[in-house]
């Protein structure tokens, strides 16, 4: 193999420009052609591709080293640069190439599993395995630059804003956060373990305690749950922590991010301050508290339209303190044809209703899955409360509100999807003030639906021991395209209400000890009002880039069951590392 000794790069090989006259280069072979007594090469960087040239024109130890050339081979080239006689205007150097004077061939490749090119159709498994090439391609390598630049942004943004980056401990005490920890053994301490943060949550607000009074970090974070396409097991979020402020001026500090990072990397103006939906309202229009609302087909409330109909459907919900609701699907009946519409009902109940009712008007007389327990002028009332008209179809479910709501916020994504109704766009939304409780059906109790320093608004802490249904929360998701995109909160800072919300958990003082001690202790040392957020680097890049899947934004993902293909990890480990940290595999697999 040849060495660069003696070159050195010039430009990469997309910025090749004609005022360039001579230029060094290196990279990897995309494509070797040989027309016999000429040759052309292209060459591949991160930056693009350039045109190699080696003619009669070129000495003759440098053509026929560069007859044995082949795919992927790695170059470095010292040529002069002249205009091409066919443009090639898919690229950005294609009106220039390099005549090769000088060539190093640095590194052999043997033939790859795969073609290294844009459009590849080779599966996914196949790539992943071999991850490395995969990333060689140009759709990858652009979500990186994408991804990069995007943090770059943050940084830059959040730096003339104050914020101070500091980082926080990659192992940690194991704190309940909602899903499970990744726990890693400690030695040392036989017996005892860390766990890999899910967040830096109680570090951020201890920076807080310790007057640092705006933070940021570009967190690593892990969480051990199922995995699906905008999920990762470690994930990076854009931390944040803010000192003497209230919602607002949190959402205005983000706000002014969102609108900077689209601007600097998109060029696309994000209109702030951008529009807000309280969760009640977002659940009530469009069924779920992350809506995509870049389309209509808005939720219906007809329980009054319907509260004397004698249809048993109807009734019984109504009877068990539900509702009926229903969304219309504008000029959707020559598509959603009676066989499409039976698998929408397989799929409501899939995800928890009891069945699905619809009228489907196509003719003069719209057809209605329920119409013979109509009335007279009763279904004429309920497709007009629905605002159904000739053309469209109505989708219809009755049942208590946690069933009806979120059922039809799913379906109205199918159908939108179905009928290719969702405009393209940055449809950026704030969902506020969540409820500060659930209630738990099995338990007959009203659990946290937050993290215990979630502070309530203001005027509803007088409701945490008489009516928690009531409590909303200093809670607030950004929400992009029907995408979670940032979730965030103000927190407690009075150390008795702190105290009254873990034992509102049920956690006695021997538990908040263990689990949340070191925070307790810091807080009787008063702490000023604060909150922050998490906005989610991967899922953001995800979207930018508009790739369906975290994988395609990720340098080297896991997949599903939380594997790495490409390293097979995870793997066993020795038994005198085991012993080492005085742990025993119960039913050892690597063992049969």
């Amino acid at each position: 193999m040849d060495t660069m000794k003696g070159m050195k790069r010039s430009c990469y090989c997309g910025e090749v420009t004609l005022e360039m006259k001579e230029v060094t280069v290196g990279g990897f072979t995309q494509r070797v052609r040989d027309k016999g007594g000429i040759i052309f090469i292209d060459l591949r960087d991160r930056t693009g591709i350039v045109q190699l040239v080696f003619d009669e024109n070129t000495e003759k130890s440098v053509f026929e080293k560069a007859e044995t050339i082949r795919s992927e081979d790695v170059l470095m080239v010292r040529g002069a640069v002249r205009a091409r006689e066919s443009v090639n205007t898919e690229i950005r150097t294609g009106g220039v190439e390099i005549t090769v004077t000088e060539l190093r061939i640095l590194s052999k490749a043997q033939t790859p599993p795969f073609e290294i090119v844009s459009n590849s159709k080779t599966n996914e498994e196949l790539r992943l395995k071999y991850r490395y090439l995969d990333l060689r391609r140009k759709p990858l390598q652009d979500n990186l630059i994408m991804r990069h630049n995007i943090a770059k942004c943050a940084r830059e943004y959040f730096y003339e804003n104050g914020f101070l980056e500091i980082e926080t401990p990659m192992m940690i005490k194991s704190t309940p956060e909602g899903a499970r920890d990744y726990i890693v053994p400690s030695r040392i301490h036989n017996g005892k373990f860390y766990a890999l943060p899910q967040s830096p949550q109680m570090y951020k607000q201890l920076l807080m305690i310790s007057g640092f009074d705006r933070y940021i970090q570009l967190a690593r974070c892990f969480r051990d749950e199922d995995l699906r396409a905008d999920r990762q097991p470690e994930f990076t979020q854009i931390d944040l922590e803010m000192s003497f402020v209230d919602v607002d001026d949190i959402l205005e500090m983000l706000e002014g991010f969102i609108h900077k990072l689209y601007n600097d990397i998109l060029d696309v103006d994000i209109k702030i301050p951008l529009p807000r939906l309280t969760y009640d309202e977002a659940m009530r229009r469009f069924g779920s508290d992350k809506p995509d609302t870049r389309f209509g087909m808005e939720i219906t409330d007809i329980s009054d339209v319907v509260k004397d109909s004698e249809f048993v459907v109807f009734r019984s919900a109504l009877e068990s303190g539900g509702s009926v609701r229903g969304i219309v699907a504008e000029n959707g009946a020559a598509a959603l044809t009676r066989k499409e519409i039976d698998k929408l009902v397989e799929y409501v109940k899939g995800i928890g209703a009891k069945g699905l009712a619809y009228v489907r008007w196509v003719d003069d007389a719209p057809t209605c899955s329920f119409g013979k327990f109509m009335k007279e002028g009763e279904l004429e009332k309920i497709l007009a409360a629905l605002g159904c008209k000739k053309g469209d179809v109505a989708l219809i479910v009755a049942d208590k509100d946690k069933v009806t709501l979120p059922t039809l916020g799913a379906l109205r994504l199918k159908v939108a999807k179905q009928l290719d109704i969702i405009p393209a766009g940055w449809n950026f939304l704030w969902i506020t003030e969540f409820p500060f409780f659930e209630y738990d059906d099995e338990n007959g109790e009203w659990v946290a639906m937050h993290h215990p320093f979630t502070m309530p608004l203001d005027e509803h802490i007088q409701y945490l021991d008489t009516d928690k249904s009531r409590v909303r929360a200093k809670c607030y998701d950004l929400v992009l395209n029907g995408t979670e995109l940032l979730s965030g909160s103000i927190r407690i800072n009075d150390p008795e209400l702190q105290q009254h919300m873990f034992e509102m958990l049920g956690m006695t003082d021997e538990e908040i000890r263990a689990k949340f001690g070191f925070l307790v202790d810091a807080y009787k040392y008063a702490a000023p009002p604060h909150g922050g957020a998490g906005i989610g680097l991967d899922r953001l890049a995800m979207l930018m880039c508009g790739c369906d899947s975290l994988r395609d934004v990720v340098a080297f993902p896991k997949v599903q069951n939380a594997s790495e293909p490409m390293s097979e990890a995870p793997s066993f480990v020795s038994e005198e590392q085991l012993k080492e940290l005085g742990i025993k595999i119960v039913n050892d697999p690597a063992k049969g």
